[in-house]
């Protein structure tokens, strides 16, 4: 057992217009499976870079241990796997390796094919397994679970859950339960670290908020009595003072001597009023507003806007998935569920109007406007008025939306191509959200996105109730929105 510690640790990028930590200081034991949360640009990844060594810093962290990255860099992807697995821990026997991936429900014959042939969840789970091999090493864990079905993230929050000395970002409340015993969370005010899982750190925080709110408005009401008081006790003793003048012989020792006492009180209360004031500007500071959006879906004038039958997708070696049918009705939330390379992703660019190869029978109803949220954001670039102008979409409302989804008014300036992976995905959600549609078809619109946004987006289809086809393998916010499934 170890700790790393990181004392008065500041950075910004650029020239110290955009600081990510100021003179933050925390232990993390090295013992710990230690999972790291926060709204999306509030520096994990940058944090998890600082240690890797990959930025200059001001501060200082110290660690016994050699930190490596997850996702590990593949240089030669054409490599059999073995290959590639041995140079990532070369002390490793084979048996050790073949016995990781067991626990990882991965096939021994990944070792013998290509690496590039292996599926995106295929290749973290063997990475995964490979990276706890190599001695003497805490691993820092981004955002895997984006590319892990929802059986995928099943068996590698298990994995986690018998390892140690790591630090895992992800947004998935299920499988940050499954697998961590402290969590790191970068809040508006600071850095907090604390003991237990990801549940019981989002209920004390809850708690907390409330508490700071309630005291919050009892001292909103302290001040501003204590103020109109001692407003009143220094009125008084200004009138007092005054009937020394005019009034004809009067004991202007007394008189001087009550004004006196008035003034002192009106000071003391002044005083009281400055502790109120002073206590409650230290409250609030990490609570995170997360303001209502707002959608305003088209109603389409047929019951029934989509109906597959028989359908498989097939790009000529054969179909990727049973032939499935289902309809979606006006007001449906549905589920499409299967596992990664099941063809979800192909049935909804094929319902989006993409050439996409199939069989079978896909009807949709006439007329019927759709708002499309794909995985990929790479392609972003330039501003966001821009994007929004290009999509022509309401640029107030669009900034509007991202304003709430936690975008600092200097973002809107931004290349975004400089965006965090989640920022990046919350501009997909947000023009969609302006898009006048009677469907919205999202691909994992989660990924990347910080937990308090997809509790705004819960609540949005909850509210407006829009009718959505979606894939997401995050199982709680699929529990929570969807009315029907349809598993491939």
């Amino acid at each position: 057992m170890s700790l790393i510690d990181v004392s008065d640790l500041t950075f910004a990028y650029g020239d110290g217009y955009d600081t990510i930590f100021d003179h933050a200081s925390f232990q993390i034991d090295t013992d710990w499976r230690l999972g790291f949360t926060g709204r999306n640009g509030r520096g994990k990844t940058t944090f998890l870079k600082l240690l890797m060594g990959e930025h200059k810093y001001q501060g200082t962290i110290t660690a016994s241990v050699e930190f490596e990255y997850f996702p590990y860099p593949v240089a030669d992807m054409a490599a059999d796997t073995a290959d590639v697995l041995a140079a990532v821990c070369p002390d490793a026997p084979e048996w050790e390796l073949e016995r990781e991936l067991g626990k990882l429900a991965v096939d021994e014959g990944v070792l013998y094919r290509p690496f590039s042939t292996l599926s995106n969840g295929e290749r973290t789970k063997t990475l995964l397994a490979a990276l706890f091999l190599r001695e003497n090493a805490f691993l820092l864990i981004d955002e895997p679970t984006n590319h892990l079905d929802m059986r995928g993230r099943e068996l590698v929050s298990r994995y986690l859950a018998r390892k140690k000395g790591f630090i895992l970002v992800s947004h998935d409340r299920a499988f940050l339960d499954g697998c961590v015993d402290h969590i790191l969370a970068i809040n508006r005010a600071g850095i907090q670290v604390c003991r237990g899982d990801f549940s019981t750190w989002w209920a004390n925080k809850q708690n907390q908020d409330q508490l700071e709110t309630e005291q919050n408005a009892r001292l909103k009401k302290e001040i501003k009595r204590l103020r109109e008081t001692a407003r009143e006790k220094a009125d008084w003793s200004d009138r007092v003072e005054a009937t020394k003048i005019g009034n004809g012989p009067c004991d202007r020792g007394a008189i001087g001597h009550k004004a006196a006492r008035m003034m002192k009180r009106s000071k003391a209360i002044e005083t009281r009023q400055q502790r109120a004031i002073d206590e409650k500007s230290k409250l609030l500071r990490n609570i995170d507003t997360a303001e209502d959006l707002k959608l305003a879906p088209l109603a389409y004038h047929s019951p029934r806007l989509l109906r597959l039958h028989e359908l498989a997708v097939d790009y000529g070696a054969g179909p990727v998935c049973a032939p499935v049918s289902f309809t979606v009705e006006r007001g449906d939330r549905l589920a499409l569920l299967g596992a990664n390379g099941a063809g979800k992703s192909s049935i909804l660019k094929l319902i989006c109007g993409e050439d996409i190869p199939h069989t079978g029978i896909f009807e949709a109803g006439s007329g019927l406007a759709i708002s499309y949220v794909a995985q990929d954001t790479s392609d972003l670039a330039g501003t966001l008025t821009g994007y929004a102008e290009r999509y022509g979409i309401d640029v107030s409302l669009f900034l509007a939306i991202l304003r709430k989804l936690d975008f600092e008014r200097s973002q809107f300036e931004k290349d975004m191509a400089d965006f965090s992976a989640g920022q990046r995905k919350k501009v997909l959600i947000a023009r969609s959200l302006c898009e006048k549609a009677h469907l919205l078809v999202w691909d994992e619109p989660l990924n990347y996105i910080d937990l308090i946004s997809r509790m705004q987006i819960e609540q949005l289809l909850l509210r407006t109730k829009p009718t959505i086809l979606f894939a997401e393998h995050d199982r709680a916010f699929c529990e929570k929105i969807a009315t029907k499934t349809v598993a491939l």
